[in-house]
C-alpha cells in the first residue's frame, strides 16, 4: 500500500474543497417589504420561489392601519395583523422596527411634498427602502424587494419616481420589484443570476386583476382586501384632524399618544380653544380610559354613555356645553337632563347635569 504525506493528503483535501465550494452557487439573501397587502406578498413569494432566501421588513410608523382601530373598536374579526400572517403564509422570518421617531421628519418635511392628504408618499417609499438599505448591509443580505407597480399609485408608483426611490434610498440597483421588473432596466440581482428575469413580471396600472390572477396561480386564497393604502396619513378625515391639531398648538409636531387619539373617537371642536374626543363604543371608551389622568374628561352618570376627553383650556361655560354635547351621544340622549362627572387631572372633581343638545343644534362645521 502506498503511503500518502499527511500535509500532502490535506492540501488535496482543501484543494478538492475550495473547487466545489467555488462550483456551488453561493445562496443569495432578499430583504422584502411586507406591508400585509398583496403586492408585497406575492412579490417575496415570487422571489421566494427561485430559490432565494427571503426575510421581511415590516416598518411600524405610528400611521399603519394595521390592527389599532380594528382591535380598539368592538368589531368582529379584522384584528389580525396581516404583515405577520403574510410571513406566516409564506414561512418567512418577519422583522417589526419602530421607526417612529426617525419618521418624523419624513412627515413634517416630506422633501417631495405631500399627496391629497397629508401622504408624503415619495419621501416615505425613499425612507422605507433606505431604512431596508440599512439592514441589508448590517445583516449581510443581497438586495431589496417591494412589491410596487409601475402607474399603481399616483405619487409614488410611477416611471419617473421609480428611479428616484433608487437613488435617494441608495439602494440603487440593489431594489428589485419583481411585479413590473420586465418594464424596468435589469437590475443587479437580475444581471448577475440571482433571480431570473423570464421569471419576473411586467404588471402596470391600478386594476389589482393581474395580481389577483398572479394569487390563483400560486395558489394564495386569501389575502388582505387594499382599501386606499395601509397609512392613515391618506385619509382626508384623519389628515383634517392632525392639521386641526397643528393649528391649535402652533406648531408641526406630534407624539405617538397624539396619532393614536387621532384614530379614535369622534373628534368635534364646537370652540377654537377646546375639542373634545367621544368614544364610539365600549371599546373605545376602554382605550380612552387609559388617557384619563391626562386630559380634563366627562364620565356620565345617569345613563349609559361615552366616556369624553377634553382637550384645552375650558371655563364654566365651555364645559357645560361639552356635557350638552356629549350627552347627545348617550342613552339620555332624548331625557330631560343628563349628569355627568366632571373630571380635571390632579384637581377637584364637578357634578353638573344639563339637557342635552338638539340634533340641529350640533353644527357640522364642529366635526373634524
Amino acid at each position: 500500500m502506498r503511503h500518502v504525506n499527511a500535509t500532502l493528503f490535506a492540501v488535496l483535501v482543501n484543494k478538492d474543497w475550495r473547487h466545489i465550494m467555488e462550483k456551488t452557487p453561493k445562496l443569495r439573501k432578499a430583504v422584502a417589504l411586507i406591508s400585509g397587502g398583496l403586492d408585497s406578498m406575492l412579490a417575496a413569494r415570487v422571489v421566494k420561489d427561485q430559490g432565494v432566501h427571503v426575510e421581511g421588513l415590516n416598518f411600524f410608523t405610528g400611521f399603519c392601519v394595521e390592527g389599532h382601530t380594528h382591535a380598539i373598536r368592538n368589531r368582529k374579526g379584522g384584528k389580525r395583523n396581516n404583515a405577520l400572517w403574510v410571513a406566516e403564509q409564506l414561512g418567512i422570518r418577519l422583522h417589526i422596527i419602530d421607526v417612529i421617531e426617525e419618521y418624523k421628519d419624513v412627515v413634517i418635511n416630506p422633501r417631495h411634498g405631500y399627496g391629497a392628504n397629508l401622504n408624503p408618499c415619495l419621501d416615505c417609499k425613499s425612507f422605507m427602502v433606505g431604512k431596508a438599505r440599512e439592514w441589508m448591509e448590517h445583516n449581510g443580505f443581497d438586495f431589496i424587494v417591494t412589491g410596487e407597480v409601475v402607474g399603481q399609485r399616483p405619487m409614488s408608483q410611477r416611471r419617473d419616481t421609480f428611479p428616484v426611490i433608487a437613488r435617494e434610498s441608495g439602494a440603487n440597483d440593489r431594489l428589485l420589484r419583481p411585479l413590473c421588473a420586465k418594464l424596468q432596466p435589469p437590475t443587479l440581482p437580475e444581471r448577475k443570476g440571482w433571480v431570473d428575469r423570464e421569471g419576473l413580471y411586467r404588471f402596470s396600472g391600478r386594476s389589482r386583476k393581474p395580481q389577483i390572477r398572479l394569487a390563483e396561480t400560486l395558489k394564495i386564497d386569501e389575502f388582505s382586501q387594499p382599501a386606499g393604502g395601509c397609512c392613515f396619513l391618506t385619509d382626508a378625515s384623519y389628515t383634517a384632524k392632525m392639521k386641526d391639531m397643528w393649528q391649535a398648538r402652533g406648531e408641526r409636531s406630534y407624539d405617538l399618544d397624539d396619532i393614536m387619539l387621532l384614530k379614535v373617537g369622534r373628534h368635534l371642536r364646537p370652540v377654537a380653544h377646546f375639542k373634545m374626543i367621544i368614544a364610539r363604543d365600549e371599546g373605545e371608551t376602554n382605550y380612552l380610559l387609559g388617557y384619563r389622568n391626562r386630559f380634563h374628561h366627562l364620565v356620565m352618570t345617569s345613563h349609559g354613555g361615552p366616556l369624553t376627553l377634553l382637550e384645552g383650556q375650558l371655563s364654566d361655560d365651555d364645559l357645560s356645553l361639552a356635557a350638552k354635547i356629549a350627552a347627545r351621544f348617550g342613552q339620555g340622549r332624548d331625557a330631560a337632563e343628563v349628569s355627568f362627572l366632571a373630571v380635571t387631572p390632579d384637581g377637584p372633581e364637578k357634578r353638573l347635569s344639563v339637557a342635552p343638545l338638539k340634533p340641529n343644534q350640533i353644527s357640522d362645521t364642529w366635526y373634524l
